[in-house]
């Protein structure tokens, strides 16, 4: 049975420009960042004694299928709100869809979550964008620095790490089922997927 709304996922390697190729869908944006678990979780990876934010064991995929479910059954759901500089969820907010047919749901991990949101019958499309390397790490340090989401010292070796570990990011990503796409080719294939889902009543 379709559901009234549906998902568009959308990953890429941080830095990707996830975020603001999704608000220029103009489509209700959930940010799948804010489900990772807290920094006291004991399920947490860990890599030479650090917790490992850059693993897919450190986010709740099930509490994000969860969510989306609820809001491509509903319109509406509960979400969590989550502090990088605290590691943590500090409150929920009222996410709604009002009428549209199809809303974003962005972030690093959002690839991890194709295969379940397509079984489900809630999956739209689902892109991995990709861009140069070096523009994604300037783009990604630049954000970082200026959020201060950690020390400049601590952003700059993770900047480095990332920007040698993208090859491999993007084919997991794109392994997983999301198809790599620069952000324009992404707009316009979101923009044909509204031209085939009527508003949701």
């Amino acid at each position: 049975m379709r559901t009234p709304h549906r998902v568009v996922l959308i990953a890429g390697p941080s830095g990707s420009g996830k975020s603001y190729i999704a608000r220029q869908t103009g489509l209700p944006v959930l940010c799948l960042d804010d489900f990772y678990k807290d920094g006291d979780d004991p399920t947490l990876p860990r890599r030479n004694g650090q917790i490992d934010w850059e693993s897919p064991d450190s986010w709740d995929a099930e509490a994000a299928i969860e969510v989306i479910g609820q809001l491509a059954r509903h319109g509406r759901a509960e979400v969590p709100v989550y502090s990088i500089n605290e590691d943590r969820r500090v409150a929920t907010r009222l996410f709604a869809l009002a009428d549209s047919p199809l809303f974003v749901a962005e972030g690093i991990f959002a690839a991890e979550i194709v295969g379940e949101c397509r079984q489900r019958g809630l999956l739209a499309g689902a892109y991995a964008l990709r861009r140069p390397r070096s523009a994604t790490f300037v783009r990604r340090l630049a954000r970082d620095l200026a959020e201060q989401r950690k020390g400049p010292r601590m952003l700059l070796r993770r900047g480095v790490a990332l920007l040698r570990a993208e090859p491999a990011v993007l084919r997991r990503q794109t392994g997983l089922g999301a198809e790599a796409a620069r952000g324009r080719e992404v707009l316009r294939r979101v923009a044909r997927l509204l031209a085939v889902h009527p508003p949701a009543r």
